[in-house]
């Protein structure tokens, strides 16, 4: 755009906004194609209110960009398409059922329906599609902990790693807490291990193999020892834990008793219009 033409946008922007709302009513063009114009009021109404000058030219010479692009593929449109073509009332009014359609149905699932999954729900959908749950990358359960290689006591460490005791826990947690550069105690949850293998020194090359023969594993670099307590594991192409994907099929199941309730009330409204003699068979 042209330097007078970002000027005299600025100087727009500067004085509507100076002026009392009562005394800014009158609408003066800025730019025009056939009989589409955008006025100065239009371009300040889609502009944010806070605004420094620098930004109010460069969001205004953005906004007036777009809107003479897009005239003109609408003005390109109107020639150049059969008037079947642009002949989309149809259209717009399925758009426009749609979108009705599903804002009442939103309105009512927020208003009226409030469903719970329960937990036997939950295990029954786990047991029965238990095929579509296959891991798709190796997990684990454990204790993943990286320390200076200064840091003292680290022989006492990793007797209580390696004993995987739930007493233990409250002493590594306190260790953690006063040497840990990074400390994740996941003993309760399944993580992916490529989080872990991601954080050592030197990410491990196979890590079905490793998952398979290491209980334990200590490594360091030149200023951190990195130690990594295995408590269970399951392997990529395995069934998922259900604790694993509990969270998914807990939201498969209230999607699916959300469909349920929107066709339930479209077979009331049904009803109901039929007994009501709103819908008339010709």
């Amino acid at each position: 755009m042209k330097y007078h033409n970002i000027i005299y946008i600025l100087i727009i922007l500067l004085y509507n906004s100076c002026i009392p709302t009562s005394e800014n009513n009158s609408e003066r063009p800025i730019v025009s194609i056939g009989d589409w114009v955008l006025t100065d009021r239009h371009l300040q109404m889609s502009l944010p209110a806070e605004m420094t000058s620098d930004d109010s030219v460069a969001l205004a010479e953005d906004y007036i960009g777009r809107w003479i692009r897009t005239r003109l593929f609408l003005y390109q449109a109107e020639i150049n398409l059969a008037p079947e073509e642009r002949n989309i009332q149809e259209l717009l009014d399925e758009y426009r059922t749609s979108l009705l359609v599903h804002l009442y149905q939103q309105k009512m699932l927020e208003d009226k329906h409030q469903p719970i999954v329960s937990e036997a729900e939950i295990e029954e959908y786990y047991r029965l599609m238990l095929d579509n749950f296959k891991l798709q990358e190796n997990i684990v359960r454990g204790v993943f902990l990286v320390v200076n290689k200064n840091a003292p006591n680290q022989d006492d460490l990793i007797k209580l790693l390696k004993n995987k005791s739930s007493d233990d826990l409250v002493s590594i947690d306190a260790y953690a807490f006063q040497y840990g550069h990074i400390y994740d105690q996941f003993i309760e949850e399944w993580i992916p291990f490529s989080k872990i293998n991601l954080a050592l020194d030197r990410p491990l090359i196979n890590e079905t193999t490793f998952l398979r023969r290491n209980d334990f594993y200590h490594t360091s670099d030149s200023l951190y020892n990195y130690y990594f307590a295995k408590y269970d594991y399951r392997l990529s192409g395995e069934a998922s834990p259900l604790s694993y994907v509990k969270d998914r099929i807990e939201a498969i199941l209230l999607n699916k008793k959300r469909i349920e309730f929107i066709s339930k009330l479209g077979e009331d409204l049904y009803e109901e219009a039929i007994q009501n003699k709103i819908v008339h068979f010709h």
